[in-house]
Parts: C-alpha cells; sequence; structure tokens
C-alpha cells in the first residue's frame, strides 16, 4: 500500500536503484565526501597479518611486548592453566619459539589466572 508521503515516485526510485547498481557493486568509495571514507593503511603501520611480529630481538623484552605477544594468541578461557598447557595453546596459535620456551620453562606446579600474571612470570624468568 502506498501512502503518499514519498518524495519519489516508484518509477523514478526503480530508475535511480539502476543507476547506482553499477556503482555500488564497483567496490570503490560511494560516498562524495572524502572525509567520510576509511583510510587505507598508512606506510609505517605494522604488517599483523602478513607476517609475525618477532617479540623481541633483546634479552628483556619490554612488558608491553610480552603481554601483546601474549594476547595474541592466548584469551581469557585458557586460564586458569598451568605452563604445560598454556605453551601448548601458544604452539597452536603460532606465536614465537622464543615466547613459547620462556612459557615452557615457568615452574610446572604454578597455576596462572589470567594473561598479566603469565607476563609478569615470562618477565621474571631469566
Amino acid at each position: 500500500m502506498q501512502r503518499g508521503s514519498d518524495r519519489l515516485s516508484v518509477h523514478r526510485d526503480d530508475e535511480m536503484k539502476h543507476e547506482l547498481r553499477e556503482l555500488l557493486r564497483s567496490g570503490h568509495p560511494t560516498r562524495t565526501e572524502d572525509w567520510n571514507d576509511p583510510e587505507p593503511p598508512a606506510e609505517d603501520d605494522p604488517e599483523v597479518f602478513r607476517a609475525p611480529i618477532r617479540p623481541w630481538t633483546s634479552a628483556q623484552p619490554s612488558p608491553a611486548t610480552v603481554r601483546l605477544e601474549l594476547a595474541r594468541s592466548l584469551t581469557r578461557h585458557d586460564f586458569p592453566a598451568q605452563p604445560r598447557e598454556l605453551a601448548d595453546v601458544l604452539r597452536r596459535g603460532n606465536a614465537s619459539d622464543a615466547l613459547v620456551r620462556r612459557v615452557s620453562r615457568l615452574p610446572r606446579a604454578k597455576r596462572y589466572d589470567s594473561l598479566f600474571a603469565l607476563a609478569e612470570a615470562v618477565l621474571g624468568e631469566k
């Protein structure tokens, strides 16, 4: 049922859909204002999804680096757990070998309740 409050007729509405169909399928932005389009990645952005980020090159990594690398593979559902279980999850998540080694070297009897507790233990481990 047509209420009559439309600005355009049904025929004009169909014409506009036909005119815009190719534009919408093109994959290019359809907005006329440039500020409203999403920005492409910058040249200096890290390529997180294309290649693994090495967690550290120095002997003592920063706490933020350790937490970031752990968070890439672990979720809150992985805790509480022992180091052996966490190392297995890290291996399945394609974490770096250095991180898996450090987690594997932690005391086996200890259980970690959170990512932050695990990161502190990894940073304290030499």
